[in-house]
């Protein structure tokens, strides 16, 4: 059959696990009574739950003589290591836009890296149903902003010269005369993917490969099976792969010195539709996954043998971020979940690594706890979280910015262009609050419908703590999406968080009592029935400084009685804290601890004799 390896390039949400869904249901790859849920390439709970996509995933279909091998990329920037290592595998992309958000950051991360593969795109205009897109000129807007786009990312003629289909992905349909779109719409006339399909066929090209030379396959995943263990992902770039073929992986050893490893290929996989489907034999252009041992790395190569040259190994872009992993010292350890050894903690840190090319390790001064170096906030919520629903305990820091020294002595931060989509009533209070961080108003448009897009050049310290202050101030109707762009002198000092912390003085439980004498010092993240213990963080206080406070005061019983009945009064309410509010809120001298059951913040130093109040900076 002949071979088309694509992957689709788009923001978050702009419909690019839904156009996929239905690339699945209208080609020849299943039977009539197989029934696809929505979203399937989402597999991860995490997936579904927050509805990105986080990790890249493979599927193929069949479209008449033709094998497609489609691979969906995460849309957000922190997952960026995802994508940079799948272009690899791929030969062209379909670029996704919503027809009235247009071109956005992660848009334009993405799209970036593939045209410096030299990938071919075609451009799909998404959502033409939306009101905003209905009777206006929104759309040609849309694809003006992408051509601009590929021109300031230096794409060359041919691909600048990309083919344009309109589609309304929720309902699977697409077509490249806008004239009909209405017809689409309206259900006069009836439509699918075919046209996009045929562009697949005729726009991307097929795989360039060398089936003489000896075999070469880049692992740019890793998987797994049950039944034969770790499998090594990535397209075969030359020559072929038998079952039981006794071949060599050429990697790394932890101080980067080179490592060769012969094994036998005890199984080989191919893909058709989402499962993983044996193979006696596999040729070079096609994306295979191989078994055979268990120190598969992401970015070692699999050869005939140890003669055959290595492929270049896979580098994304540098870390911004670090955040310290330690084992759990609080005084509730153990109680909701494995209380894991700093031996367990760093095997399970170090097999994140391994998966993830985006994210790395290393040790700290205290033997204890490990830095993660990372691309951004929603990276490190993602695996905490993983590993919160392991059934693991242990804290977190606050997430610190990773900085540099140029050549001339100057000390260097990372630079984040910022793009905000919000309505104009909150322009000037969004400006004024971003200016605040550093940030440079690069460019402010208006893009209809009571809508500004503003653009930002702010450092990534800037945006810690940043995005809900952000929906608060547009009261949730507000997009943000970041990039990073490049290293510039440090800004300057800035303020982190202006509150305080209210600290529990004493162990015991929570009264509604306690915190009603205490709701004028500020806000409450606990509820009455809640456990704490001295040096545990239960709000946040209206004044600069920290204040520890007895949160577990119970009223006095007397023989006294009043005449009436007594008044009830309520408590105002609590400050719900999740584990994305809690790193954007913690300071440095301040732990998250993550339990399977519990998000709890927490001093550093517990005694309360042992710390000031009083707040640096």
């Amino acid at each position: 059959m002949e071979l088309r390896n694509i992957c689709i390039i788009a923001h978050v949400d702009h419909g690019k696990t839904t156009l996929v869904d239905h690339l699945l249901k209208q080609s020849d790859t299943f039977g009539s009574h197989v029934t696809l849920d929505d979203r399937v390439m989402d597999s991860m709970d995490l997936e579904r739950e927050r509805g990105i996509t986080i990790q890249a995933k493979n599927a193929a279909i069949k479209k008449g003589e033709y094998k497609i091998n489609i691979v969906d990329t995460p849309g957000h920037a922190d997952f960026g290591g995802e994508v940079e290592r799948i272009l690899g595998m791929v030969d062209g992309a379909v670029l996704l836009v919503d027809g009235a958000e247009g071109p956005l950051p992660q848009t334009r991360f993405v799209l970036q890296k593939a045209l410096e593969k030299g990938h071919n795109i075609i451009l799909v205009i998404n959502k033409v149903d939306r009101p905003e897109c209905r009777g206006t000129d929104r759309v040609q807007q849309v694809i003006d902003q992408t051509f601009n786009l590929f021109i300031d990312l230096g794409a060359t003629d041919e691909q600048a010269d990309f083919p344009i289909l309109y589609a309304c992905a929720r309902y699977g349909w697409c077509t490249e005369n806008y004239d009909d779109v209405e017809d689409l719409i309206e259900g006069r006339k009836k439509g699918t993917l075919d046209p996009l399909f045929e562009r697949v066929k005729t726009r991307i090209k097929g795989p360039s490969v060398e089936k003489e030379k000896p075999f070469q396959m880049l692992i740019s995943n890793i998987g797994w099976n049950d039944f034969v263990g770790r499998l090594a992902i990535g397209r075969i770039t030359a020559g072929e792969i038998k079952t039981n073929d006794r071949v060599c992986r050429k990697g790394v050893n932890s101080k980067g010195e080179p490592l060769n490893e012969t094994f036998k290929a005890v199984k080989i996989f191919t893909y058709m539709g989402l499962k993983q489907v044996d193979c006696e034999v596999m040729s070079a252009g096609d994306i295979a996954a191989v078994a055979g041992s268990d120190a598969f790395e992401i970015g070692d190569t699999v050869t005939l043998n140890e003669g055959t040259d290595a492929l270049p190994r896979i580098h994304v872009s540098q870390p911004t971020l670090a955040m310290v992993f330690s084992v759990n010292t609080s005084p509730f350890s153990g109680r909701d979940g494995e209380a894991v050894q700093s031996r367990k903690l760093r095997e399970r840190l170090i097999r994140e690594v391994r998966h993830n090319v985006a994210i790395r390790f290393s040790e700290t001064e205290v033997p204890d706890q490990f830095r993660i170096l990372g691309r951004g906030e929603l990276q490190f919520a993602v695996l905490i979280e993983q590993m919160r629903r392991e059934g693991v305990e242990f804290m977190v820091g606050k997430p610190i910015v990773l900085t540099e020294v140029s050549a001339d002595g100057q000390k260097m931060e990372p630079l984040e262009r910022l793009t905000l989509d919000l309505p104009e009533t909150y322009g000037s209070d969004v400006t004024r609050m971003f200016q605040e961080r550093k940030g440079m108003l690069m460019t402010y448009d208006n893009v209809g419908h009571g809508r500004i897009r503003l653009e930002f050049d702010i450092p990534t310290r800037g945006l810690l703590g940043m995005r809900s202050k952000y929906l608060t101030a547009t009261r949730g109707e507000g997009i943000m999406s970041s990039n990073p762009i490049g290293m510039v002198e440090w800004k300057g000092d800035m303020l982190h968080r202006i509150n305080g912390a209210l600290i529990a003085d004493r162990t015991g439980v929570v009264t509604e009592y306690a915190l009603m004498g205490l709701e004028d010092r500020g806000a409450m993240f606990v509820k009455p029935g809640v456990d704490v213990y001295e040096g545990m963080i239960i709000g946040e206080n209206s004044k600069d400084n920290d204040m520890n406070v007895n949160a577990c005061r119970e009223k006095k019983l007397t023989n006294v009685r009043a005449s009436g009945a007594e008044i009830l009064v309520g408590l105002k309410g609590i400050r719900e804290m999740s584990l994305e509010k809690c790193l954007e809120w913690i300071d440095e001298d301040e732990w998250i601890e993550v339990t399977p059951k519990e998000i709890r913040l927490r001093k550093k130093v517990l005694a309360q004799n042992q710390r000031s109040i009083i707040r640096k900076g």
